[in-house]
């Protein structure tokens, strides 16, 4: 029996879906692209977020304007990323606390997997473990030893129940057997005076805002959860006798989900390249973060291994969605 002969419409509409997405990766960007950051500008996220666009443009010889819009810890900016048109002309900066954090502590627009197409994992930051110079410990062991003898006497500071480094100082706490008390502040720059005058005993934060107070003598650094050679003298937290606690922040870049393949494929390329060439990597390295430029594929699998461990620490404390 002969084959039925397909229309020569449908046919073309084969063709056409064959080349198409190849042919937007070939001709893309032909336009200025926006760099969402979902964070206020002078932060850790919109530094990273200009260091991004900036290299970006240079590589595709189009400019790229970052767009801060901060509000509810990320969530705002990033639902807009989420609900953009997916042509590759809308990116977001993601981070720890927007995608696999903010889901486990308050209910949010969008999906943190599939609302997005993840783009690459540009860098990781550590965190630091700074203490008070009135704190009566000057290494990690001693402030354990300190903590387990005095519970419910030394508080340990955090902005805020939606951010990574809540789940990292509970984590801690779970980790050493030690009964701390959390102190919320509004931010990092509101800690710091109390920290210094001991009102607050510790403090886990990151190198950009921790190392200076380290560096002039008004703080303490007792360990890091990474290598960084902003503190090469600090022991990280493996080091000084915590096994297996090795967390990291990052942040990414993401487009709106939908986004043609192809597309993803070359920012990826032309954003990893970038900030690993040396004009990139220390521009990266000055506000302590180190690069990576990791595949959409593996860049995925972080955001989806980062839900399910702070998910169990957000369960063990009792967290729940608000």
């Amino acid at each position: 029996m002969a084959r039925a002969r397909r229309p020569l419409w449908l046919l073309a509409g084969v063709v056409v879906l064959a080349v198409s997405q190849p042919a937007a990766a070939q001709t893309w960007p032909v336009k200025p692209i926006r760099m969402i950051v979902p964070f206020p500008p002078g932060g850790g996220t919109d530094l990273v977020g200009r260091v991004v666009a900036n290299r970006l443009a240079d590589a595709v010889g189009q400019s790229v304007v970052v767009d801060n819009r901060g509000g509810a810890g990320g969530v705002i900016g990033s639902e807009l990323v989420a609900r953009a048109v997916p042509d590759g002309y809308t990116l977001g900066v993601a981070t720890s606390s927007t995608h696999p954090v903010a889901g486990l502590v308050q209910k949010i627009p969008y999906d943190a997997l599939k609302s997005f197409a993840p783009v690459t994992l540009v860098g990781i930051t550590p965190y630091v473990l700074v203490a008070a110079p009135g704190l009566p410990a000057n290494t990690l062991a001693e402030l354990i030893a300190h903590a387990k003898a005095s519970p419910g006497k030394v508080n340990v500071a955090h902005v805020g129940t939606g951010t990574l480094g809540y789940l990292i100082t509970e984590a801690f706490k779970g980790a050493t057997g030690t009964d701390m008390v959390p102190v919320p502040f509004k931010g990092s720059a509101q800690v710091y005076p109390d920290l210094i005058s001991n009102r607050v005993q510790v403090f886990f934060d990151n190198p950009v805002a921790s190392v200076p107070q380290v560096k002039a003598g008004r703080l303490k650094a007792l360990a890091v959860t990474l290598p960084t050679a902003q503190l090469p003298g600090v022991p990280t937290m493996a080091q000084a006798g915590v096994k297996g606690f090795e967390h990291g922040f990052w942040y990414g870049v993401v487009a709106p989900a939908g986004t043609p393949r192809p597309v993803v494929a070359r920012i990826q390329r032309e954003i990893a390249a970038a900030i690993n060439a040396a004009a990139g990597k220390a521009e990266l390295n000055a506000i302590a973060v180190d690069p990576v430029g990791s595949t959409p594929e593996a860049f995925t699998a972080t955001i989806r291994d980062d839900i399910e461990r702070w998910g169990k620490v957000a369960r063990t404390i009792g967290l729940k969605p608000q």
